[in-house]
């Protein structure tokens, strides 16, 4: 979840930035036969962010419900009111690992902070941990255009990917559109600003492949540049009003980007859509969209 006042939901708005005609082609529903390759199923993730208000309603049933679909390993977005003790208890229960876990570093910098992020990170038995928001000036809501605001970023994103090495986790970079906006008047975004100025070893890319299309990255592309960087995926469809929509229902041509996959590093697959359990939707609708997207996933070929 962003850290700041701006949420996923108000996102959409600032979204028209660029990219919506840069949609991709058609879902890998049905992919020639020929294409023998596909997901790991131990690898399927489903992001909680999808689940928030169903988690809210009765968190052991809809873990259990997860764990029914398919699921072994979700990435949680906060503990749902819980402490890390008792949201690590939740997912033993439903025989599940929270292997990755969206937590936005300290701004300004506060490293006893973050140390205590990364502690809980531990107590709930994360691998990954995730910066997941930036981009909005807070002065004006508006995207950020000045550089200086990612070189700042970045220097702070590598000081939390060293005390989260030491403390054995897998420091990420979650992005949305907003990084994609050229900086300074010039050629460079703030994407290039992160990925060049902070370290491999220290920061992994977790690439939300919705809002690259928005932000007109193609994936594809962004493996190319960052070869063996991007660990994690969020699988996320765009529909034809460049909306969100349930994983291959959508134009995201899924199989195409994930037959770089041992290119780009990829480790994890990740479901989510950010408007899952939004009215009109109602916070059930989500667990429709986790059990869609594992399906789809389990059936890709490519």
């Amino acid at each position: 979840m962003p850290s700041s006042s701006v949420s996923r939901r108000g996102l959409l708005g600032a979204a028209a930035l660029g990219g919506a005609s840069l949609l991709g082609t058609p879902a890998a529903s049905a992919a020639p036969a020929h294409r023998q390759s596909r997901v790991p199923l131990d690898r399927i993730s489903v992001q909680l962010y999808t689940l928030r208000d169903q988690l809210g309603l009765d968190l052991a049933a809809s873990l259990a419900e997860l764990r029914a679909i398919g699921y072994t390993r979700v990435e949680h977005a906060g503990f749902v009111g819980r402490t890390a003790a008792q949201f690590r208890a939740a997912l033993d229960a439903a025989g599940l690992k929270a292997t990755s876990g969206h937590v936005a570093i300290p701004q300004p910098w506060d490293a006893t902070a973050w140390q205590r992020a990364l502690d809980d990170a531990n107590v709930v038995g994360n691998r990954f941990i995730v910066h997941p928001f930036f981009g909005i000036d807070p002065a004006t809501g508006q995207p950020i255009r000045d550089g200086a605001k990612y070189h700042a970023l970045a220097r702070d994103l590598n000081r939390a990917g060293a005390l989260a090495r030491r403390a054995g986790l897998d420091f990420g970079y979650h992005n949305h559109q907003l990084e994609f906006v050229r900086q300074d008047g010039g050629s460079r975004t703030g994407y290039d600003i992160l990925t060049a100025e902070t370290d491999p070893d220290l920061v992994h890319l977790e690439v939300d492949l919705f809002w690259a299309w928005r932000g007109a990255a193609d994936p594809v592309d962004l493996v190319q540049r960052h070869r063996g960087r991007i660990r994690q995926v969020h699988v996320k469809d765009m529909d034809t009003a460049a909306a969100f929509t349930d994983p291959g229902v959508g134009l995201i041509d899924f199989g195409r980007i994930f037959e770089h996959a041992r290119e780009a590093g990829l480790v994890e697959y990740i479901v989510e859509r950010d408007d899952a359990g939004t009215p009109p939707r109602t916070p059930a609708d989500a667990l429709t969209t986790a059990r869609n997207g594992f399906k789809f996933l389990s059936d890709l070929r490519f």
